[in-house]
């Protein structure tokens, strides 16, 4: 269909799709615009219609890099679009009222083509999965399943409540890991200043002396020379070891390696596969909920673990159901899933009520993770502060044995 710009009073304007000129202007007048001027133009665009009403930019709205929306705005507009529907307003007028209410333009952009492409007759998860990011697959095939079975605003509910909970499992996660990180790194900054400007001056005045240092305090001082002589040296080995872990991890071979090697670790092992099958039973039970066949909710729920490993275990299990096979055998065969939730997934294939148990067993999976992160956090801080004073006692032990050498010298001589 041909595109036609347009023009208002005071220089504002955009361009809308239409049939010709004459169902432009109608368009824009039902939309509650008075145009100046409409004319056609060549150039494709996006936009009309109900954007152009609410003074969008009518233009470019495809692949604005997620439409300003991280996860946390992408649930609200989720829970947001639910209550709305639920309560009865048609999909155009919902989302007529939330894109007013938006005020960043990236979101405003993306809602006007949400109700252009709407208002032009496609569906919503269309919609949505023409403007990509932040729409990912989970939320178009959600969106898809409420629209076939007519239960859209329900649906939406689902999709938010399974973002927020993705949410606060990720924040738990970052609160687990800030404060070790932290520690960390305050702690090797002590550490090299020490070694670096400190511990060479007080080896300065022993090493004039006579005195043969003690091996701690030769040690040391050998390698506080070797930070302060050669710094820019460790340094570039130190990025080199960085840029080539960072490609190692981004190859599918070294991604595989560092996931299994991770769920093989005692803690963090635990830790990794808990917010794995968390995510999973969650993702799965809102998917099956929504209607969507089983192997398509696998293959959707497959990108949402974070774990190479166990993403291969679900291509197994996927490859198994398409051939007739159960779901719980090839996941007890891989041995990466809980007995329990094996157990679950074979009591609901045989009693049909697998989303509602995989319901109640993600909310028993989301609280075991809770606890994970707990423990990982109660774990992880007192390694950090023994490693440390390992550390500092060591440098400790290497000044105090320099010194007592150095006294007994001076009582021996004296």
């Amino acid at each position: 269909m041909p595109n036609f710009a347009y023009q208002v009073s005071g220089g504002a304007g955009g361009v809308i799709v239409a049939a010709d000129r004459a169902s432009a202007v109608r368009q824009l007048l039902a939309s509650g615009v008075a145009p100046a001027d409409v004319r056609e133009v060549a150039s494709p665009s996006r936009g009309g219609g109900a954007a152009a009403a609410l003074g969008l930019r009518a233009v470019g709205l495809r692949g604005q890099g997620g439409g300003g929306m991280g996860l946390a705005e992408l649930a609200g507009f989720m829970q947001e679009l639910s209550t709305a529907l639920v309560a009865g307003l048609p999909l155009m007028q919902a989302l007529r009222t939330l894109a007013k209410q938006r005020k960043k333009p990236k979101q405003r952009e993306l809602l006007a083509h949400l109700m252009h492409e709407v208002e032009h007759g496609k569906p919503l998860s269309d919609a949505m999965q023409s403007w990509g990011d932040p729409f990912g697959e989970l939320v178009v095939n959600l969106t898809r399943a409420g629209e076939a079975s007519g239960q859209l605003g329900e649906v939406m509910g689902h999709t938010a409540t399974l973002l927020e909970k993705d949410l606060r499992l990720r924040r738990s996660l970052i609160a687990a890991t800030a404060y070790p990180g932290i520690l960390a790194v305050m702690a090797v900054i002590a550490v090299i200043i020490v070694v670096t400007w400190i511990v060479p001056g007080i080896m300065a005045q022993l090493k004039g002396s006579t005195v043969e240092l003690p091996w701690p305090a030769a040690v040391l001082d050998g390698f506080a020379q070797l930070v302060r002589g050669y710094w820019w040296l460790m340094l570039g080995v130190v990025v080199a070891i960085v840029i080539a872990a960072v490609r190692f991890y981004r190859s599918p071979a070294g991604r595989l390696s560092v996931d299994r090697w991770l769920l093989d670790m005692p803690v963090v092992g635990r830790l990794s596969r808990d917010v794995a099958v968390a995510r999973f039973t969650r993702t799965l039970s809102t998917l099956t909920t929504a209607g969507i066949p089983v192997v398509s909710a696998l293959r959707v729920t497959k990108g949402t673990l974070g774990n190479k490993v166990m993403e291969g275990v679900i291509d197994e299990v996927v490859g198994q159901v398409s051939s007739g096979k159960t779901i719980a055998q090839p996941m007890e065969d891989s041995g990466r899933f809980p007995p329990m939730l094996v157990q679950i997934v074979n009591l609901g294939e045989r009693s049909g009520k697998m989303d509602e148990l995989l319901g109640r067993a993600a909310t028993a999976f989301e609280d075991r993770t809770e606890q994970a992160v707990k423990l990982f956090t109660a774990i992880l801080p007192p390694v950090l502060v023994v490693i440390v004073a390992i550390v500092i006692g060591f440098i400790v032990l290497a000044i105090l044995s320099a010194l007592m050498a150095a006294q007994d010298a001076a009582a021996m001589t004296g």
